[in-house]
């Protein structure tokens, strides 16, 4: 690796790539960007992580970190001044993200792309998933954020798949019963951190100069 940083291969609308970029950002972690186009996946990235999916981050002894709940995890043992791990509420943390990257992520890819699951339609498919909407709703009536009145790893792991559903049809979304997670949502998406890391980047190649992000 010819970076004196770690290398973070990421898209930047991926939800998983935005939330490993949310934690490196507010851990203030240098990092090289390497902007991926999808279609086109560079071969270094195919040569360090045989599932070929963003994110990505390689460190400075060539270890490979592919998950990316793992990379916020290792970004928050390098540096979490706003306490997101909250180890009172790592229970409850842990559950919602599980919730979230499971039924959630299911229901939410059938909702979007109803057309390719003809087995019900996209009605259908939006309940299952407001199912979790529920949840989150009922527990920001209590809290500021889904675990407290901070933000912990649960909102930040959760929020760009809450954004995803959301654009699906962000008409119902803004006018449906979720006031409180339409809220939290706007205030997560006019925050400087995500405008940050939503910083638009050519795509890498490997002749490009480094992107420090």
């Amino acid at each position: 690796m010819n970076s004196s940083l770690p290398i973070l291969y990421s898209f930047r609308r991926c939800p998983y790539a935005m939330r490993a970029r949310l934690a490196i950002k507010n851990a203030a972690i240098n990092v090289e960007l390497r902007e991926v186009v999808l279609r086109s996946k560079p071969q270094q990235l195919l040569d360090i992580s045989a599932k070929a999916t963003v994110p990505v981050l390689q460190l400075h002894d060539d270890s490979v970190i592919d998950e990316s709940l793992d990379i916020m995890n290792w970004a928050l043992a390098c540096n979490d001044t706003d306490n997101w791990l909250q180890e009172e509420n790592t229970a409850t943390i842990s559950q919602l993200i599980q919730w979230n990257d499971g039924v959630f992520k299911y229901y939410l890819d059938r909702y979007k792309y109803a057309d390719r699951y003809p087995e019900y339609d996209a009605l259908f498919y939006r309940q299952q998933g407001e199912q979790f909407l529920i949840e989150c709703e009922s527990r920001l009536a209590q809290t500021r954020f889904l675990c407290s009145h901070t933000i912990s790893l649960a909102d930040m792991a959760i929020f760009p798949f809450i954004r995803q559903f959301a654009h699906v049809n962000l008409d119902w979304f803004q006018s449906s019963q979720y006031t409180q997670l339409n809220q939290w949502l706007f205030n997560h998406l006019d925050s400087p951190l995500f405008v940050a890391v939503m910083k638009k980047y050519p795509a890498w190649q490997i002749d490009n100069e480094m992107t420090r992000f």
